[in-house]
Parts: C-alpha cells; structure tokens; sequence
C-alpha cells in the first residue's frame, strides 16, 4: 500500500540530495514538489540558524523531519577525543528533539591507528554512553552501516549485521538501525538481516549504485540509474512493519550542479515508479 492516490505520502527529500540548496530552499521546494518529509543535515541546520530556526522553518512549511544527520563519528585517537564525541552525539540529540525528528543517524566512525577492534569498542561504548540522553530527549540512535570501502575513514560498522549486533544491546524504542540500500546491496546476508531487525529499521534510504563507480564518495545514483534492486529491498523492509517514510540520499557532484526542482521532478518520478509500488 502505498498511501495517498499518487504514492508520495512517505517520500522524503534527504538534504544531500540537492546539496547546494539551504534549509529554507530545501523546504520550499519540497512544497512545490507535494513531498511532506524532510531529511536533515547537521551542517546545513547550523547554517539556518541552528535546530530551532531550522525547526521553525520546516515546521511553517508544512513539513515533517524524517531523520536528522549525522551524529556518530566515535572513534577517536585519545580518551579525551571519545569523551568529546560523546559529548557532540548528546548535543546532536537535543538538537534533533529541537526539530521535532525522533530519528537521529549515526555513522559511527573510521578506524583509528591501526586497531580494527578497538575502534568498534568504541563506537559501541559511545553508542551506549549516549544512549540515555537520547531516551531522555525523546529520540531513537540508528546505526547506518556503511559499504566496506568506507571502514577506514567513516565507519568501522560495514553490515547490518553488526549494527544488530550492537542495537541489540540496547531497548528497541532507543537505538536500532537505518537500511541505506546503497550501502547494503552487495551483501549476502541482507535479507535474512532485515527481517531480524523487525522494529528496530528506524530509517529507510534509497539511491542506486552505477556500474562503474564514477566516484567512491560522490558516485550515488538516482533510482533506476544503476544496479540495486529495489523491489525486493522495499518488500523485505516493508514485511517487518517499517511504516515510515523513504528518504532518497544520493551524493553526487552531477546531480547537486542541476536546477534543484528538476531533481526533484525526476527523484519523485523514480520513486513513484520503483519503490511506491512495494510499500
């Protein structure tokens, strides 16, 4: 079921995805475009004003906040490096409680020095430091893993697997996960991980992966671009009751240097065609 007659009820506009336009611009062209969901980026909230400027913006737009990005980065050369990332990730709840986003992203971290093992302790001791200053603000941590070839300099957490495996340690309402298909198409074990995260999948992301990979960080697709099969993404996340809204994140030089409404036109057209259809 896709909800409302031309299935957009649940499609969100993650900010990556027309990079170059503010908060305000974001805001106003989802309202042109009939989107009703926003995904929000740290930097450019900042830029607005902070959290409750943003907040105001979005809130007098008529829009609602699907995720609020990115909290994480855990990892850290020193003591007091980690102790100062615990101390941003609790500003980063506060903030998105500020704009009324329940759904806080972590991209938890590269690997520091060369210890593989001790970087994932501490994502998962930072994951758990900040667990009760999100409770206590009303907001649920999503541990997005990451494609492997990030591991050395975003984040040491590379399958949904071992997000489940640090979620798990924690109340189901708090911390759980955000399925990024781009992130996770190459992975064998995705379908069965999807179902085992049940209630815990708090954000769901769509882009494609093209074939070549024009560029490791820059090299997102728009839907139907490239290789990833939405379809059954969309189902399987779909069977475990995820009701929420669909961001489209796509990083991509080519795409942000585009008249920001033709984007969208096209992102909805894809949507509608590739990814409504399965909700």
């Amino acid at each position: 079921m896709t909800g409302g007659a031309d299935g957009l009820s649940r499609l969100s506009l993650n900010q990556k995805t027309t990079e170059l336009w503010s908060v305000e611009e974001a805001a106003a062209g989802c309202v042109r475009a009939g989107i009703g969901w926003i995904g929000l980026w740290r930097e450019q909230v900042r830029a607005a004003g902070g959290a409750e400027a943003a907040g105001r913006i979005v809130r007098e737009a008529g829009l609602r906040v699907s995720s609020y990005c990115r909290g994480g980065f855990f990892t850290a050369d020193s003591d007091e490096g980690w102790r100062q990332a615990v101390d941003e990730n609790r500003r980063v709840t506060e903030e998105s409680a500020a704009l009324d986003c329940d759904t806080v992203i972590l991209v938890c971290g590269g690997m520091r020095g060369s210890d593989l093992d001790v970087s994932r302790r501490q994502v998962e001791e930072g994951i758990a430091a900040t667990v009760p200053a999100a409770a206590a603000n009303g907001v649920r941590l999503a541990i997005e893993p990451l494609h492997p070839m990030f591991c050395a300099d975003r984040s040491v957490i590379v399958s949904l697997r071992q997000s489940l495996d640090i979620a798990e340690q924690f109340p189901a309402e708090t911390v759980g996960v955000a399925v990024d298909v781009f992130h996770l198409w190459w992975d064998p074990q995705v379908w069965e991980q999807i179902e085992r995260a049940g209630k815990r999948i708090f954000s769901y992301q769509v882009c494609d992966w093209l074939d070549p990979l024009p560029d490791v960080l820059l090299g997102r697709g728009m839907m139907g671009d490239g290789v990833i099969d939405f379809r059954r993404f969309t189902e399987a996340v779909t069977a475990t009751g995820y009701t929420g809204p669909v961001e489209v994140e796509i990083f991509n030089q080519k795409i942000w240097n585009q008249p920001g409404n033709q984007v969208l036109t096209k992102m909805k057209t894809r949507y509608q065609s590739l990814v409504a259809p399965y909700l």
